[in-house]
């Protein structure tokens, strides 16, 4: 195997203290002390079970994600990442995230995890207003925000990531922007600005069919995210892809691989993974994960044309979009005979960007993604 093939590992940390009332993620709330012990056991088995495959392979990003990941101690998230690094060939310049929400952690905490090799935080703040927070069920305030992202600065943390939503019940496109203008005040090297989707199976999809869940109409949330990426951009955060904002260098370097369709491997419920030539992904079934059973339950040897949809489908949520002389050297084919004829009906309708070098979405199609991806691609 190519020494320099790098990969990206996923670990997941499926606990919270409460569940939100949008989240349809794997996690479990107020979890017993004993599940919690039982899954680390599971979780560090499976990381020493797969690292023999993963032999010359360089990791070069890793991320703990939930759930959330700060819920465990820091002796617990330093001895996973231990054993990662023991395992793995792991690059001592490698991107190494944790997520965390509000009001859990202290500077010691996030100094030992600094310390332990934990290199990039993304805090889970969705909104500076208070009554939005309550309104999304979010255990924290503004204030309890605040105090978490000094506990980070104090800790030495200087990469850190800020989540924030529009479309949440309550929201104007005023108390959106100024969300916005409060966080990129406090100068974070990385914003995730997302749009509310409500999921089948969560509360708010319940109170959505009961006709309870009053959202910003359509008008207000495409004014949101146009207005949205303005305001950013004016702060110094570049939009890199739909969702995705960074001052210079400070992209994310783990999502980078799952937009690039590059390899990586993912480890507990509802994990997936991209691993010699396989797309495979797991249960939610925390109670065989921790008694040691394969929770495998999606495995796939996609085909070139899946592959190739996949791949413009991902590289168009960049800005940078799709480049007709790497997709030729990936796939050996032209980019511009194989999706420029439908491509080009949306170049007219100034939805695509067509450059010396492939396509791109402009504003307007990124807001409209969803819709001229289901077109072009041969699902």
């Amino acid at each position: 195997m190519n020494q320099k093939t790098t990969l990206g590992l996923y670990v997941h940390i499926p606990f919270c203290k409460s569940k939100c009332l949008y989240c349809d993620f794997c996690s479990f709330p107020h979890p017993k002390e004993e599940t919690v012990e039982r899954y680390v056991k599971a979780l560090e088995k499976d990381l020493r079970l797969w690292a023999e495959r993963a032999r010359g392979m360089t990791v070069d990003t890793v991320y703990f994600g939930g759930g959330t990941p700060t819920l465990l101690s820091e002796e617990t998230l330093c001895h996973l990442l231990s054993v990662l690094a023991e395992q793995y060939d792991l690059d001592p310049n490698a991107e190494i995230t944790l997520e965390c929400n509000p009001r859990t952690g202290s500077r010691s905490f996030f100094s030992s995890l600094r310390r332990g090799g934990f290199n990039r935080v993304s805090v889970g703040l969705q909104s500076t207003q208070d009554e939005e927070l309550r309104a999304l069920g979010r255990q924290h305030s503004f204030a309890d925000f605040c105090r978490t992202y000094e506990e980070l600065r104090a800790a030495d943390f200087s990469n850190v990531s800020i989540d924030l939503m529009s479309g949440i019940p309550h929201q104007t496109l005023q108390s959106y922007l100024q969300t916005i203008d409060r966080v990129t005040a406090l100068a974070p090297e990385h914003i995730s600005a997302y749009g509310l989707i409500v999921e089948e199976g969560t509360p708010f999809s319940t109170l959505e069919k009961r006709g309870s869940l009053i959202l910003p109409d359509e008008e207000a949330a495409r004014s949101m995210y146009f207005e949205g990426i303005d305001r950013l951009a004016s702060a110094g955060y570049a939009q890199y892809e739909i969702s995705n904002f960074a001052r210079a260098g400070y992209e994310s370097r783990h999502n980078m691989k799952y937009w690039n369709c590059e390899p990586y491997l993912g480890f507990g419920p509802a994990a997936y993974s991209d691993f010699l030539g396989e797309r495979f992904g797991n249960s939610r079934d925390l109670l065989a994960y921790n008694d040691g059973e394969s929770i495998r339950e999606e495995c796939e040897a996609p085909s070139a044309i899946e592959r190739q949809n996949e791949y413009v489908m991902l590289r168009m949520r960049l800005c940078e979009g799709l480049r007709a002389e790497a997709f030729k050297e990936r796939f050996g084919e032209d980019l511009e005979e194989r999706y420029g004829h439908k491509l080009s009906a949306y170049v007219a309708g100034g939805f695509v960007q067509k450059n010396e070098d492939g396509y791109a979405f402009t504003k307007e199609g990124m807001y409209v993604s969803n819709a001229i991806l289901s077109d072009v691609l041969d699902f």
